[in-house]
């Protein structure tokens, strides 16, 4: 049995049969953003995380949605994801992809009918966005949210397809256009959302010191 889906009491849920998965690793000094603190440290690597975490939480709180974060490593019950708005699970899986499956599998059994996953690498995503992703899904069967390191941001699905989690080159910049690949030989129907940046390197961080007032 996998991790995620262990709940015994169905968990909470917005107004609409949807779902928002939150993707997080714990914010342990040394163990994230390690492409970052390869060049800018441990200590400033776990302060933008930090930082990242609340932007995602801010925006997510309001999402009319059954949200759930998805731990790396373990619950933390006292963070800043408030257990009244948040359900707390761990992620199951040994590959990125199995674990974001099995993720989705979870919320698609408490009969979501529109499930969405991100992460919590993307200073640019916004409640909006998210919205949007929701909104699209009336007309398709996957919504994704491109970023432009090749991979992607957001993905949103209307029904379980598990073909997307397998024979990806997950963390590479081609994320992005084998899923859209595995999308067309499927027969899927793909909506895309504006493409967004991720932070994960000292490159990505500039870019934002000088566009955006957020890690300032």
């Amino acid at each position: 049995m996998m991790a995620v889906a262990v709940a015994k009491n169905k968990p909470k849920q917005g107004k609409m049969k949807q779902a928002l998965l939150i993707f997080v690793k714990n914010a342990v000094k040394g163990k994230v953003k390690t492409r970052l603190a390869a060049t800018i440290g441990d200590d400033a690597a776990l302060e933008v995380y930090n930082r990242l975490l609340v932007h995602t939480e801010n925006s997510t709180k309001d999402t009319c949605a059954h949200k759930i974060v998805l731990y790396s490593d373990f619950i933390d019950s006292d963070d800043i994801w408030k257990e009244e708005l948040y359900d707390k699970q761990i992620q199951s899986g040994k590959s990125l992809g199995e674990r974001m499956r099995n993720a989705f599998d979870y919320a698609f059994r408490w009969e979501n009918e529109k499930v969405a996953i991100i992460g919590s690498d993307c200073f640019e995503i916004n409640s909006d966005i998210i919205d949007q992703a929701f909104e699209k899904l009336g007309n398709c069967e996957v919504v994704i949210g491109p970023a432009l390191d090749g991979g992607y941001y957001l993905l949103a699905l209307n029904k379980l397809h598990n073909e997307l989690f397998v024979n990806i080159d997950w963390s590479t910049d081609k994320v992005l256009s084998q899923t859209i690949e595995i999308c067309e030989n499927n027969g899927l129907k793909v909506a895309r959302l504006q493409a967004l940046s991720d932070i994960d390197n000292e490159e990505d961080l500039n870019k934002f010191y000088k566009n955006s007032q957020h890690l300032k």
